[in-house]
């Protein structure tokens, strides 16, 4: 399968963490308007320290009235690449795959056979959970690895002042207001969120993993 568009993020895994974020709304023509469009990557420590947080958000700027109908697409992977050593080449995946059935699959964390620009779903399935409706109580998944996961639309949490962002660009302002008009408020996203234990990781060079979301 080929990959449309790469967020990145790092983000310590030893000792207190601050959540990192990566976004990239309709940047990418190729993908704009699409149910493959990433619109954001985060990665933070879990309630549990001992836990790792992995977000992928989809289908950026959906209206009200039309995330009921969003799906996930079944031929489309959502991957996590995990770099341990710091050498910009993944060590780790975790893969996410909704099954055309109402269900997101989880694989993973597993280390590729392809890496790169390519790639293929890898190993077996390690957590699932029904994909949560529009408008309906979070619905999550368990692993028997200890991986929880939770798939569905919510709320787009990224803040974004675009239209003082454009004039900024076009040389009309300076900066930013305080406070700022948030763009993307009253619209959704399809999300991912998938936490996993850090133990299921092995050992990471330095502390800090590097994160991208293909």
């Amino acid at each position: 399968m080929k990959k449309k568009l790469i967020i990145l993020a790092s983000v310590l895994v030893i000792g207190s963490v601050a959540a990192i974020m990566a976004a990239d709304h309709i940047d990418s023509p190729g993908v704009t308007g699409q149910t493959t469009d990433i619109t954001d990557l985060y990665v933070f420590r879990g309630a549990d320290p001992n836990n790792l947080v992995f977000v992928a958000n989809t289908q950026g700027l959906l209206v009200p009235s039309a995330t009921g109908a969003a799906k996930f697409d079944a031929n489309t992977v959502i991957e996590f690449n995990i770099d341990k050593d710091n050498d910009n080449i993944e060590d780790l995946v975790i893969q996410a795959k909704a099954d055309g059935n109402g269900n997101m699959l989880i694989y993973g964390p597993v280390a590729p056979s392809e890496k790169g620009g390519r790639s293929k779903i890898e190993g077996d399935v390690t957590a699932q959970t029904a994909i949560t409706a529009y408008g309906s109580a979070p619905t999550t998944g368990t692993g028997t690895n200890g991986i929880t996961v939770f798939a569905g639309p919510r709320d787009d949490p990224f803040f974004f002042d675009l239209n003082q962002f454009k004039k900024i660009i076009a040389g009309t302002a300076s900066s930013f207001n305080n406070p700022g008009t948030d763009t993307f408020a009253g619209t959704n996203v399809m999300s991912v969120v998938i936490e996993v234990p850090k133990a299921l990781l092995g050992t990471i060079s330095g502390g800090k993993v590097n994160v991208w979301l293909e």
